[in-house]
């Protein structure tokens, strides 16, 4: 593991640097990426600094990616934020670059990069970043900047209500108040949601398989997608819906994509579920993660091992 003063050595040393995350990016991955990129810029204003990926549509009032040639990348550090694996970067190009780095908050279990920093203990990979700022005489925390942090960690928190959310936390998110972000009116964008997705929320309800351990399965195939009038994005965005029910304690939320398979979303309130992901071609946080799941049988599998962690949990008195 490295320390932000190698990183920011690093970072030092490169006059073109691009910065990247993963795909189908959430709040984090594009405030850490933005807020990022936008301190290297005011610090060091001769270098070149890029951000890549494909955008979401839902979020571009958040950020937007640059475009990035292959040249770009010739000689160029590369930065990679809040990806834990490399098949999830939203850019195959990154070690096509003279350097990786790779900093991030998931479990570390697959390390990549020539440096990376790594804190699991972190709420975000907005917050390592406000954290590697703070650690600098150069790179500087300014409003812009907090505005881009703010988003990520009222992200990846669910506005400070998820166990992720510490004491430095709120600290860091109190230095992002001080500077006048408007914190209003990131979270009134984080809650809304369109006509359509508000629709789908409805469903959910409807649809939610729920066992009595509390383990629940909501299925949004291609055939209510069309129903609603809904793109994948947009089904993706319902994710925390289940969650609010209290009869249910850890969830799974499959969103068919176009080649028939399903992009799974997990989530818990207390049981372990990321091992689960694991086990079908994913990862992520030990209560938030995603997978993928070949056909509806892989779905159904995956939910009988969701409702076998949750009654060993239930069992234990956890």
């Amino acid at each position: 593991m490295n320390s932000f003063a190698e990183i920011i050595a690093t970072i030092k040393k490169y006059d073109r640097i691009i910065i990247l995350r993963h795909q189908n990016p959430d709040p984090d991955a594009l405030g850490s990426q933005a807020g990022l990129a936008t301190a290297i810029r005011q610090a060091y204003p001769d270098k070149k600094v890029l951000i890549g990926g494909n955008d979401t549509e839902g979020l571009k009032w958040l950020s937007t990616a640059q475009k990035v040639s292959d040249e770009d990348y010739q000689g160029a550090l590369v930065i990679v934020v809040d990806t834990a694996n490399e098949p999830r970067i939203d850019d195959q190009r990154y070690n096509d670059g003279a350097f990786l780095v790779k900093i991030d908050h998931h479990p570390n279990d697959e390390p990549y990069g020539d440096q990376l920093f790594v804190n699991t203990d972190a709420s975000s990979c907005s917050e390592i970043i406000a954290d590697l700022i703070d650690s600098s005489d150069e790179l500087q925390l300014t409003k812009k900047i907090a505005y881009y942090l703010y988003a990520g960690i009222v992200g990846d928190t669910g506005r400070f209500l998820y166990p992720a959310t510490t004491e430095h936390t709120m600290q860091v998110a109190g230095k992002f108040i001080a500077l006048g972000v408007d914190t209003a009116g990131i979270n009134n964008k984080m809650n809304e949601v369109s006509l359509k997705q508000a629709k789908l929320q409805g469903f959910i309800y409807d649809i939610l398989q729920i066992d009595d351990s509390g383990a629940a399965l909501a299925i949004i195939d291609d055939d209510l997608m069309k129903k609603l009038n809904l793109n994948q994005e947009e089904a993706n965005s319902v994710v925390s819906t289940p969650g609010r029910l209290k009869e249910v304690c850890s969830w799974m939320e499959a969103v068919q994509k176009d080649d028939g398979t399903f992009r799974m979303h997990l989530r818990s309130q207390g049981p372990v579920i990321n091992e689960l992901a694991k086990r079908h071609d994913g990862g992520g946080h030990p209560l938030a993660s995603g997978a993928t799941a070949k056909d509806l049988d892989e779905v159904k599998q995956m939910f009988k091992e969701l409702i076998k962690i949750v009654t060993d949990f239930n069992q234990k008195g956890e």
